[in-house]
């Protein structure tokens, strides 16, 4: 993040404690607060602030509301073979989507492939965290999860869509390629990040209230018409994997869910596939090499750098390490607040 004059540094020990007494005061036991606090900070430290350190202030929000059960745990409903349906029993979401994370692993050590449909869980925050974390064990990860509608549509201007983010992982050397994606060209979360600083988008993002495409986030947030990336492709995945994550869980859709007070009671899915039971498994690591490289060797356009998926998420962790997490001194101040 460029320099702001309303930005702090927070270093990660300063801002892992912070959120760790927090949720000691919320009635978290001292193990499901250390692993909560655990997410929100190393999402923040890898750069994605928009779910991870901003994010916090509306988790606490939702647990005094009564919309995040801090003391429930997921409960199997159901099964066959390598796939299961869990309750997440509207729990921390990002707690149910670790367990679902480790129970996918281990269906998957049994089948080779291992599913886990969750119905009636939180908002996960970050998704791409639950990619890192099965791919770092030598997992591939694919998971979903619906949201609240936000999203226009192809060709309507009324949202009746989620941006439903969608992570693909695969384990790659001692790091991993990792795809976490909305389908909306930006996220509400990057888009009020861009509106606070006053910085235009780098592409249109959105219509403002006349219907032009635009690069001004403040202009997309009021009129709620966030485009879908690749227009129609996106508008249909965003259907498609709402279907699936209702169907396969057993839980509510984004239509339901935005019939609610608030968004909760969403439905996920994780799947996860061990890649050491491939034949061709020894020689993987070669193929992703070779691949990679091709992809190094793509002539970036002037001003462009060329990078994989998950690429640059090292190279934050490192700057923020050693600098501190930037975050928004009115929101460390309304976290400070909270203790």
């Amino acid at each position: 993040m460029e320099k702001d004059s309303s930005f702090i540094h927070v270093p990660y020990q300063q801002m892992y404690d912070t959120f760790l007494t927090i949720l000691n005061s919320l009635g978290f036991t001292p193990e499901r607060a250390a692993t909560c606090a655990g997410i929100f900070a190393d999402n923040s430290l890898e750069g994605i602030y928009t779910h991870g350190v901003n994010r916090f202030p509306r988790f606490v929000s939702y647990i005094k509301q009564g919309y995040i059960k801090i003391d429930q745990q997921p409960v199997k409903k159901s099964g066959f073979g390598s796939v299961e349906q869990w309750n997440g029993n509207l729990g921390p979401g990002p707690l149910n989507a670790l367990y679902a994370s480790d129970r996918s692993m281990e269906i998957a050590q049994q089948y080779g492939i291992g599913c886990v449909a969750l119905s009636n869980t939180n908002h996960w925050m970050r998704g791409g965290y639950y990619g890192w974390y099965t791919a770092r064990k030598g997992f591939v990860f694919i998971g979903w999860t619906n949201t609240i509608a936000n999203m226009p549509v192809w060709g309507a201007t009324d949202a009746r869509l989620g941006n439903n983010p969608l992570v693909i992982a695969i384990p790659f050397h001692n790091t991993a390629i990792v795809l976490d994606m909305a389908m909306s060209q930006y996220s509400y979360g990057a888009l009020d990040l861009y509106s606070t600083r006053g910085q235009k988008l780098p592409t249109p993002g959105g219509y403002d209230e006349k219907g032009n495409l635009t690069d001004d986030a403040s202009a997309i947030m009021e009129s709620r018409r966030v485009l879908p990336i690749g227009y129609w492709k996106g508008s249909g995945l965003s259907l498609l994997l709402d279907i699936l994550a209702a169907i396969l869980s057993g839980g509510l859709s984004t239509s339901d869910i935005t019939k609610q007070e608030a968004e909760h009671s969403l439905s996920q899915v994780f799947i996860v596939i061990d890649l050491s039971k491939l034949e061709n498994f020894p020689t993987l690591a070669s193929t992703l090499t070779g691949i990679i490289d091709d992809y190094h060797q793509a002539q970036p356009a002037p001003g462009k750098d060329i990078r994989y998926p998950g690429e640059h998420v090292l190279k934050i962790r490192e700057a923020n390490l050693k600098s501190g997490i930037p975050v928004s001194q009115k929101i460390w101040n309304e976290i400070l607040a909270l203790r």
